[in-house]
């Protein structure tokens, strides 16, 4: 990967995490009081929407944290293990352990590859037989978190400071609600925001047809449930669709566009990060 993050003041890392916890803590001793935090910028935001992972930086260092972003970070693997292509996401699984093992925090903007490493990366581990690596794992999955879980169960914030003058729906992802099971956290963290409006999306907990390789296999099946939700997110009268998973975003976003809904898409991370005085 090859974000230019450091615009947005994270620390790369050109090799691995600090080789142990120990370590991990050893390196934030200059500040005992400043979390360390790892950013998972995740495959398509690195390639489609960076401008989510500088959020994330931005937010998290005006709470307080320093952040690191390892340069030997690569894709959750989902995609593959959801194809059957166990082998291929066993490597993914052992370069997200090589990027993060030792960090006592990962935090990644996406329900859905948060959930994958959760739900996936032991289960590939143990049933390659490589127990040592599944024991590698479970440490990684231990400290990983999505962005809503780190601000509210670890930072013990809802109201982080952001300023978002607009009506907003908000749709709650698949694999956030299901997999990652973040709860009703985003709509915390929302509800605190000076200047939105929430509003309430009809049938939220209906996917939106993306699906990763579902959409591929699918695409008629895909398209019409697209459809169904873009035209619910449009029955709300809200100016943005917020969700904290591009990929699903797209999947809206590009049906709201194609229809001139006027409707606009933004993930969670980059409304957080909003304060008063930037441009809106």
């Amino acid at each position: 990967m090859v974000l230019p993050l450091t615009e947005a003041g994270a620390t790369t890392s050109q090799a691995k995490a600090p080789a142990s916890r120990e370590a991990a803590v050893e390196q934030q001793s200059a500040d005992p009081g400043q979390l360390t935090v790892a950013l998972f910028a995740t495959c398509v935001n690195d390639l489609m929407f960076p401008e989510t992972p500088k959020a994330v930086v931005r937010l998290l260092r005006r709470l307080g944290c320093r952040v690191e972003f390892p340069l030997a970070q690569t894709c959750c693997g989902q995609m593959f293990t959801n194809t059957g292509y166990f082998d291929d996401g066993l490597d993914c699984v052992r370069a997200y352990v090589e990027a993060f093992e030792g960090y006592g925090h990962i935090v990644g903007p996406s329900g859905s590859c948060v959930g994958a490493i959760r739900h996936q990366a032991v289960m590939l581990a143990e049933q390659a037989g490589d127990y040592d690596l599944a024991r590698r794992a479970q440490a990684c999955v231990d400290h990983s978190y999505e962005l809503s879980e780190f601000l509210v169960d670890v930072l013990g914030l809802t109201d982080v400071g952001a300023f978002f003058p607009h009506k907003v729906t908000y749709h709650p992802t698949c694999h956030s609600a299901r997999i990652a099971k973040i709860g009703d956290r985003p709509y915390r963290l929302l509800r605190a925001v000076k200047g939105l409006e929430l509003v309430d999306l009809p049938d939220a907990d209906t996917c939106c047809g993306f699906g990763g390789t579902f959409s591929v296999k699918n695409p008629e099946i895909s398209a019409a449930m697209a459809a169904d939700k873009a035209r619910n997110v449009v029955a709300t009268g809200a100016e943005y669709v917020v969700t904290g998973d591009n990929a699903c975003l797209m999947n809206i976003g590009g049906v709201l566009h194609r229809n001139n809904t006027g409707v606009k898409t933004i993930h969670l991370a980059e409304i957080l990060a909003c304060q008063e005085g930037d441009a809106q």
